[in-house]
């Protein structure tokens, strides 16, 4: 059975990703993208769907583990009464091909460890031939193939290649696993020495960018490099997460696969990196979201593939149990072909920040054709009811939120004529602008309960309407947002945590519960700092950071009831929220104030 969620850590060539238990075991790689089939899929199934063991063979009497410094290269150490071992693992960033690495190194006594690798190409399915050739091992099945080459010997057995050996004080044995398409010709050997060496360079080189201090810069820090490997390098498109159909209930059907680009994520990604210092990240986040979206208005999509593909057919996994029997496994997402208004709004304000951010680089005239097209198309389907940002599978509705967000285009551009000198009819924009505020602040309110609702006709509320302030609709201390924080708080917090919303299966077209949506709570906290409760959004960014693993990750959800992270892992809109509200916090005017106020400062504070 997988571990808890919580128990995993990330390792990643900024192309695809592994996780990597607290007992040695890596659970779950896909290759050569996130978004490939998996070969270690033990996390959604068990030993038999492919899993790569590393353990000592006497008990183990504790386990600690860390990252070492500001790198993505973890190490955990493991003792026993005979003895400690650490084993560090890590991927090679820009790599030819995707290179785990894997190293014992004995740090007291002499320890026993045995290692199991079970390969089992396209999610756990096609077992692969594997032979040796020149002391190398060689797995191939269709167009995948693996090459392990270790300093001790292996021995296949039962469809698996495992190895025993022993480490004394100072002794090291290492393993080298590359993935090849397979027709080409074999990789040539790495230095696994060299090869740590130079990935701790890699990544400590990286975050010299870097520019965070203050009380949270170790976590901002730790965000900002779970972004960076969440990262497809040749893109520049950051996906949600490296996994797919962890779920947001244990045993449920909430299970869905992230490791695809959302667009609506690009503004606060953006805002996340620029904070952060890493603007050449910022940059190529950007150029793909405008290679993605380019095209006809009305084709623009919720989601994309890593290099900006746009049919991502949702499947289900039957062969595969699930997490823990969670049930169905589900690869690609159907969401792609959803119509979510807000998307719209998002790209026109992620440009517009841009605009502010980026003078020394005057805006394309491309740019603005584009966002000129996505106006015009917005006009005619701004009234429209459509699934929200929360994707839901049921009818389409008027979503409050969705509202807000074709408010916000439509505002961005007008700000684009008024203070940047673009051309376009801003009139005819203010007009629609203002009809969109008068129709959110009359159907979308509730005055019997003083709230926002989730949406028209609605009596409930949605997490997302905490977003209002944050992006400029409403100030955070306008009554009408007092109230809206107020039915937060009173209905959807959970042991001090958000739901997005209260479960309604006649809305989602689903069964069953979920956890605390994190980004939500981040939210709060930033509605919290906007109305000056300063210590209420300091108390609850520390319990959230409090919930994040001890490698400093965090998951989409977490389940107060069961006391653990849920949903795919770790996610990335968690960790720009982290930093965002962060730099809220401990600036004064982080992300949250330049958004809401639209400031023309620098917002990289």
């Amino acid at each position: 059975m997988p571990l808890p969620i919580a128990d995993y850590a990330m390792i990643g060539d900024t192309r695809t990703a592994a996780l990597v238990g607290r007992d040695g075991s890596i659970d779950w790689m896909c290759a050569p993208r996130f978004d490939s089939g998996a070969f270690f899929t033990a996390l959604l199934g068990n030993s038999e769907h492919g899993q790569w063991t590393m353990h000592p063979d006497d008990e183990i009497l504790s386990i600690e583990r860390s990252y070492r410094g500001d790198t993505l290269v973890l190490d955990t150490t493991m003792r026993t009464a005979s003895g400690a071992i650490r084993i560090t693992d890590l991927m090679i960033p820009e790599a030819d091909h995707p290179t785990v690495i894997r190293q014992v190194h004995g740090l007291s006594g002499r320890v026993s460890v045995s290692t199991e690798l079970r390969l089992r190409f396209d999610y756990g399915s096609v077992v692969p031939w594997v032979h040796q050739v020149d002391g190398r091992w060689h797995a191939i099945a269709g167009p995948d193939a693996v090459i392990v080459d270790a300093s001790v010997p292996l021995a296949g057995q039962n469809l698996h290649t495992q190895a025993s050996f022993d480490v004394s004080t100072g002794e090291s044995v290492s393993f080298v696993f590359i993935h090849h398409p397979s027709h080409e010709a074999v990789p040539n050997r790495i230095d696994p020495g060299e090869a740590i060496t130079s990935v701790v360079d890699w990544w400590t080189t990286w975050m010299q960018s870097c520019t965070v201090t203050g009380p949270w810069a170790a976590a901002m820090r730790r965000s900002a490099i779970t972004l960076k490997a969440l990262t497809f390098g040749p893109t520049g498109g950051i996906v949600a997460a490296s996994t797919a159909s962890l779920p947001e209930e244990i045993g449920g059907e909430r299970n869905w696969d992230y490791r695809f680009c959302w667009l609506r994520d690009a503004t606060f990604t953006l805002y996340a990196l620029l904070v952060n210092g890493f603007h050449q990240e910022a940059t190529e986040w950007r150029r793909w979201l405008l290679r993605a979206a380019a095209g006809r208005p009305e084709d623009l999509q919720v989601l994309y593939g890593v290099a900006g593909e746009r049919r991502i057919p949702e499947l289900t996994i039957d062969w595969l149990p699930g997490y823990r029997d969670s049930r169905p496994v589900r690869v690609g997402n159907a969401a792609a072909g959803q119509f979510q208004l807000d998307v719209f709004g998002e790209v026109l304000d992620v440009l517009h920040l841009t605009r502010r951010f980026d003078g020394s680089h005057p805006e394309s005239d491309d740019a603005w054709s584009l966002q000129l097209e996505v106006l015009r198309h917005l006009e005619s389907i701004w009234d429209q009811p459509d699934s929200s940002l929360w994707e839901v599978r049921g009818p389409r509705q008027h979503f409050t939120h969705s509202k807000v967000m074709a408010w916000v285009g439509f505002d961005r551009a007008v700000k684009a004529v008024e203070r940047y000198g673009r051309d376009g009819p801003v009139d005819r924009w203010r007009r629609i602008r203002d009809d969109i505020h008068a129709q959110v602040c009359e159907k979308g309110f509730d005055s019997a309960q003083n709230t926002f609702v989730q949406a028209y006709g609605h009596q409930t509320v949605d997490a997302a309407l905490l977003m209002l302030p944050l992006v400029g609709f409403l100030r955070a201390d306008d009554p009408r947002m007092l109230g809206t924080v107020e039915a937060v708080e009173r209905t959807l917090l959970r042991d001090g945590l958000v739901l997005r919303y209260i479960a309604d299966p006649q809305v989602e077209g689903l069964s069953g519960r979920e956890g605390c949506f994190l980004p939500c709570s981040f939210w709060l906290a930033d509605n919290y700092a906007l109305q000056g409760r300063t210590d209420e959004a300091r108390e609850l960014f520390e319990r959230l950071l409090g919930l994040s693993n001890d490698v400093g990750l965090l998951a989409e959800e977490y389940d107060t009831v069961s006391g653990q992270l849920v949903g795919n892992f770790p996610q990335a809109f968690t960790h720009v929220a982290l930093v965002n509200t962060a730099h809220n916090l401990s600036t004064g005017a982080g992300p949250a104030h330049h958004r809401s106020s639209d400031s023309s400062s620098d917002v990289t504070g």
